[in-house]
């Protein structure tokens, strides 16, 4: 029988850039099936409510759950990712992220079991947000510690890829089931199945990462005895800086990508007269932008550097902003997808090279830990509540203030990178 855990054993490109990829497509995957269901479906069947607008805005309140949990799975994985090793961390972390999906698939609703339902509901997005708190970062580093110096963004972004992939597959399923069914049996048992069939994805996921040995970087690091206690210690002691600005370099990521899909869904399809067919199909054809340029923009930070990369992608995102009111209330169907292709491939500019400059900030005794919380408190600030902060201000003042909160939290990021430490770590 061949031994996969022997360390000397070299992983091939197949298996890591696979191995990296697939495991971030199962956990956006699940992740946005949520964010769908919070907008189409879960505020009639959770919260109901005379008021539609309290409704959503309660849907949309669960749905922040699992960027408050994130940082709790960053510190709970990142602290047995840095200390045992990236490859049991990754799988106990997809599963933990798929158990609790499909989970989701088989609760009843509140008219069922009353409060309890809401209740169970949170629990599972609780667990939700843990699993994929400690996936993403060990997905980031099983990529980039097995990349030649030269080729890490280009590494780093296979990971990347697996959102836009989770979200047409997410995307389409829901579009397709909406497409197939009534709308009766698909509020009644119809929205549940691709939180079920996510298992089948995540049985596939778990066969990969296990075939998969350590990273080289982890196993030069043992041997050399650099191992810290207390990861989570040592990185509060001795990289703070790093973590703060890195922290909030990654805001304008996280919120640009969640106004232009649960938000601008949310807006169009209840304010603006669009109907949810087909603004998911507009969505669907602009996440082709954000697919399309994570790669464009990892060959170019490959080249002049992933702090750089992010200067520039940020700034384009702060003037962007400007412009978000122009679009989106244009009433034109062109300019409202050109509207969506534009961010979107935005968010693919500054998201590409994000995990390859957050994890060259932190040395390897603590760079799960460091890179992991750096992303997912960027998600907190930047994303837990932007929809619901969005639509406050969409309506009680106008989509014009919507930009405005796009563009300033831009210039934060934007002072963060020019703030940030450029020295890199080995590898």
């Amino acid at each position: 029988m061949k031994d996969n855990s022997n360390p000397n054993k070299k992983n091939s490109l197949k298996h890591v850039l696979f191995g990296s990829l697939i495991g971030t497509t199962i956990e956006f995957f699940d992740f946005y099936i949520y964010a769908n269901a919070a907008v189409l479906v879960f505020p009639q069947l959770f919260f109901p409510s005379t008021d539609s607008t309290n409704s959503v805005l309660l849907s949309l309140a669960t749905f922040s759950i699992a960027f408050l949990s994130r940082p709790l799975g960053s510190a709970v994985f990142g602290h047995y990712g840095d200390k045992i090793g990236r490859k049991a961390t990754l799988v106990i972390a997809l599963l933990t992220m798929g158990i609790s999906t499909v989970s989701i698939g088989f609760l009843p609703s509140y008219a069922s079991i009353g409060i309890a339902a809401p209740l169970l509901l949170m629990l599972c997005r609780f667990g939700q947000g843990v699993g994929l708190g400690g996936e993403w970062g060990g997905a980031v580093l099983l990529a980039i510690e097995n990349a030649p110096p030269n080729k890490r963004a280009w590494y780093g972004m296979f990971p990347q890829l697996g959102a836009p992939i989770g979200l047409l597959l997410s995307g389409g399923t829901f579009l397709i089931l909406t497409d197939t069914m009534s709308a009766e049996a698909f509020l009644d048992y119809g929205w549940r199945i691709p939180f079920v069939a996510s298992s089948l994805l995540v049985v596939v996921g778990f066969y990969i990462r296990l075939k998969i040995t350590e990273t080289p970087a982890f196993e030069n690091s043992k041997k050399e005895q650099e191992e810290v206690k207390i990861p989570f210690f040592t990185l509060l002691k001795f990289y703070k800086n790093q973590l703060i600005f890195g922290t909030f370099a990654a805001i304008t990521t996280f919120l640009v990508f969640y106004l232009m899909t649960v938000f601008t869904l949310s807006w169009a399809t209840s304010d603006l007269g669009y109907s949810k067919r087909d603004f998911l199909l507009m969505q669907l054809f602009s996440v082709l932008f954000f697919a399309l340029f994570i790669p464009v923009s990892a060959l170019i930070a490959d080249r002049i550097g992933r702090r750089k990369m992010l200067i520039y992608a940020t700034t384009a995102i702060a003037v962007f902003g400007f412009a978000f009111s122009f679009f989106l209330n244009s009433g034109s169907t062109v300019l409202v997808t050109l509207f969506l292709c534009m961010g979107m491939a935005l968010m693919g500019f500054t998201y590409g090279p994000l995990g390859t400059f957050l994890s060259e900030l932190f040395p390897t005794t603590v760079r799960y830990s460091g890179t992991s919380l750096a992303f997912n408190l960027a998600g907190i600030l930047g994303a837990a509540f932007a929809p619901m902060i969005a639509i406050w201000l969409a309506t009680q003042y106008s989509l014009t203030y919507v930009g405005f909160y796009l563009s300033t939290a831009a210039c934060i990021s934007l002072f963060s990178l020019l703030m940030i430490s450029k020295e890199e770590h080995k590898f």
